[in-house]
């Protein structure tokens, strides 16, 4: 698939990344040119330096022959007027682009055949704070996710010493949870996958992915990690769009409060909230921590633009007795190394919103597609098309399916009908199934298995 992408930021240089491992001829354009030159010392991609809206400059890149436009720069005027160029002068069939402005995103004439002609378009904040809201409705959890519109959960915990099913095998959590049908899809130890068998031994520390019908989720987290009191309090630095977002989205069911030390923001923040406490100072201010009680916070959400500022207020909740800290980390670098220590979760933008891209790049008809452990490994619900002699899944049992190592197929959608996996399990067409790769590089070969033969045509 030949791929334009439009911004080397963040969300732009992770899809390349995505991306170009898998046979994808990928063109970026941005107009900082140094930022260039670093992307492609580290992926074998083409870049041109320009203005993404320039007609000229999307030539220069190959727009002509593209099968894709993903236009994600930091100006959502010059992202839709790409997409617009590219529907009406140079005919790509599919055009994806970042939006932020709720006045573009709320009416659908704008976005439409009547307006910029944009097939998707994504906003990475809103995406962000539904991610954000998972993580403190499920406060145990490192990571949640959902599947067949809300229906099904996966969701990775930390096992901890002296739970149920800590230091005993997999097959067992049927024997603790009888009455719930639900599948341990991955394990990763260390950095490395386990193969999630039914003799797998569950040690303390294993980060556990579980699959599971959402309403089931907290029966069998409790197998794997002592169970939090429900969260009442939350707290947020940083009161910028996601922020203010969040807060929007928690303040009837929960204690919020927001710090910005913008004054002017502050008051901006007040009129457009209604039931969070909003604060002007600084979030790295132990003494504001402590006059705000923030040992009695059971949510810190560090949310501003500054990494730093991040890292060190949520350092700071934490040794003051938050319970649980999360910060948002833009430098990828620095997620991994912060991952699991006195921050509890960090988080980056740019992973955490590359799913909905990707459900829309991948080969094959994904109808969702999340990005799990940084970008590392993927969970994908794909719908399967053809019949048992063009596919080489349809009327196949699970056991019988030559799935790459490592690769498992966790739950069955059938209508409305949800289906956790077992080795006997049926696979019939239109079945969407939901799939746990653990490394991204075996993307091409999942993608494989859904293809249709012609003799289906």
């Amino acid at each position: 698939m030949k791929i334009v992408i439009l911004g080397a930021g963040q969300v732009g240089a992770s899809v390349a990344e995505s991306l170009v491992s898998e046979q994808n001829d990928i063109t970026v354009v941005d107009i900082d040119g140094p930022r260039l030159r670093a992307l492609q010392d580290r992926l074998d991609l083409r870049t041109v330096t320009g203005n993404a809206s320039h007609p000229s400059v999307l030539r220069e890149a190959g727009i002509e022959d593209a099968d894709l436009l993903v236009a994600v720069t930091q100006s959502d005027e010059t992202n839709l007027v790409a997409c617009k160029l590219a529907t009406r002068m140079f005919n790509v069939p599919l055009r994806i682009a970042r939006v932020r402005a709720a006045d573009f995103l709320e009416d659908e004439q704008v976005l439409g055949r009547e307006g910029f002609e944009v097939d998707l378009a994504i906003c990475p904040e809103q995406v962000l704070t539904e991610y954000l809201v998972k993580l403190v409705e499920f406060p145990e959890a490192l990571q949640v996710l959902d599947f067949a519109d809300g229906r099904v959960g996966l969701v990775a915990v930390r096992a901890f010493e002296g739970g149920p099913l800590v230091g005993r095998a997999i097959r067992e959590l049927r024997v603790h949870v009888p009455t719930v049908d639900a599948r341990i899809v991955a394990v990763f130890r260390g950095d490395k996958p386990v193969a999630p068998e039914g003799d797998t031994v569950i040690r303390a520390g294993d980060e556990v992915f579980c699959l599971a019908a959402t309403r089931d989720i907290r029966q069998v987290m409790q197998e794997l990690r002592r169970m939090a009191n429900p969260v009442r309090r939350v707290m947020i630095a940083g009161g910028g769009n996601i922020g203010q977002r969040l807060a929007k989205s928690l303040e009837s069911d929960y204690e919020v409060k927001i710090i910005d030390r913008n004054k002017k923001n502050t008051e901006r923040l007040a009129g457009a909230l209604h039931n969070t406490l909003v604060l002007t100072g600084d979030a790295t201010d132990e003494d504001l921590l402590l006059e705000e009680n923030i040992e009695d916070m059971d949510v810190f959400c560090a949310l501003t633009n500054d990494d730093e500022d991040n890292i060190m207020s949520a350092l700071l909740a934490k040794r003051l007795g938050a319970k649980k800290v999360i910060a948002l980390i833009n430098r990828s670098t620095n997620v991994d190394l912060l991952q699991g220590g006195e921050i509890d979760i960090a988080l980056s933008p740019a992973q955490a919103t590359i799913g909905p891209l990707l459900t829309h790049i991948r080969r094959g008809h994904m109808a969702v597609v999340h990005s799990l452990r940084r970008g590392a490994a993927e969970a994908l619900e794909a719908v399967v098309h053809g019949d048992a002699r063009s596919s080489k899944l349809i009327g196949r049992r699970i056991d019988e399916v030559d799935l790459p190592e490592g690769v498992s197929i966790g739950a069955i959608l059938r209508g409305d009908e949800v289906v956790i996996a077992h080795h006997d399990s049926l696979i019939q067409a239109d079945d969407h199934l939901i799939l746990f790769v653990p490394n991204k590089r075996l993307i091409p070969k999942v993608e494989k298995l859904f293809q249709v033969g012609l003799g289906f045509f």
